[in-house]
């Protein structure tokens, strides 16, 4: 393993005023997302669509340091026959694969899960370096509810997302630790401030035991926020002071970073929050964006399936990328989100 590499890449991934897209959708999340703007999830409108985000040269060379993808998406090649990879790569963009296999029930413990996919991972991690990928995502799932979660939840997935992490490294590939409470829920902010505490206390316990290397890695974790259902939504600046608060608890100064998951919140919530925290500053972390549906929702819409409307997608998605790279500085402002292109 070469540290200083692995430090190299994850330092880039959140180089000040990027971000990184997470386009790793499974195929059924993907036609969830079609299904909304009424186009048929095929392999080749799949292609289509993100080929359009990663030859929006605006986004991709200016806010967007990494792209998370799909398997499928990994080995597909553009129309005109370049690899996606390499479309990504053109664009000055770090090539990352979701390497995760989704979730299973978790024995014993009702109404919770555990991330599966270890088996085999070190081959896979091999067959995806040499395509060009040079870090990865593993995705734990933590929900709050009565009596939940557990603290063997906890345990099982900090420990797999640990052996993850000690794989990916041993391949040369940086890994993304992301592990998600989710916002679903009537919880309060206070409640999500404690459980995030626990698992990512457990998490980087883990993670030491495992000996991966801090310095090689970067955290996606959720924010401190409200549950979706709850009827008292934390304000901005609460979400920012208790989220910045509980990470420098829980997170060592060795992590170059920390790039936050969307987790549902809409495009406008996620750019404010991120742009609240870095606001605060004094930070020992960068601290920057891995957003999913809060960076696509909006070139989706503007594209639906119509290749007449790629460069309004590619304008929206520039837009999306811009905004979330101001926020990743502490610069953005809301009034600039009517300054549409």
């Amino acid at each position: 393993m070469n540290l200083a590499e692995l430090n190299k890449i994850a330092v880039a991934m959140v180089t000040p005023g990027k971000g990184i897209l997470a386009a790793d959708e499974s195929s059924g999340t993907i036609k969830k997302r079609f299904d909304a703007i009424k186009v048929e999830s095929t392999e080749d409108n799949r292609r289509d669509y993100r080929e359009m985000l990663f030859r929006s040269t605006e986004a991709m060379s200016k806010y967007i340091s990494g792209v998370i993808l799909y398997d499928e998406t990994i080995w597909q090649n553009a129309k005109d026959g370049t690899p996606l990879v390499k479309l990504i790569e053109q664009a000055g963009s770090i090539p990352g694969i979701k390497v995760d296999e989704g979730t299973q029930a978790l024995p014993q413990c009702p109404g919770e899960l555990v991330t599966v996919g270890l088996d085999k991972l070190a081959e896979r991690l091999k067959k995806y370096y040499e395509r060009g990928a040079r870090f990865a995502k593993w995705r734990a799932v933590i929900d709050i509810g009565s009596g939940i979660p557990t603290m063997t939840a906890i345990s099982v997935n900090a420990h797999a997302l640990a052996r993850y992490a000690a794989l990916c490294q041993a391949a040369q590939i940086v890994p993304i630790v992301e592990p998600e409470v989710l916002m679903d829920g009537d919880h309060v902010i206070d409640r999500c401030y404690e459980v995030t505490q626990r698992v990512l206390n457990k998490t980087f316990q883990e993670l030491r035991v495992q000996r991966v290397e801090l310095e090689g890695m970067v955290l996606k974790p959720n924010m401190a926020i409200s549950g979706k259902k709850c009827p008292k939504q934390a304000s901005v600046a609460e979400v920012a002071e208790k989220t910045v608060r509980m990470l420098k608890a829980c997170v060592p100064a060795a992590v170059p970073g920390i790039a936050f998951l969307s987790g549902g919140q809409s495009d406008e919530e996620a750019t404010a929050h991120l742009d609240a925290m870095n606001k605060i500053g004094n930070l020992p972390w960068k601290l920057t964006f891995s957003y999913g549906r809060a960076l696509q929702a909006a070139p989706q819409k503007a594209w639906s399936g119509k290749s007449e409307n790629v460069a309004a997608g590619q304008r929206a998605f520039a837009h999306r990328a811009h905004m979330n790279g101001l926020a990743s500085r502490g610069n953005w402002e809301s009034g600039l989100e009517k300054k549409v292109a």
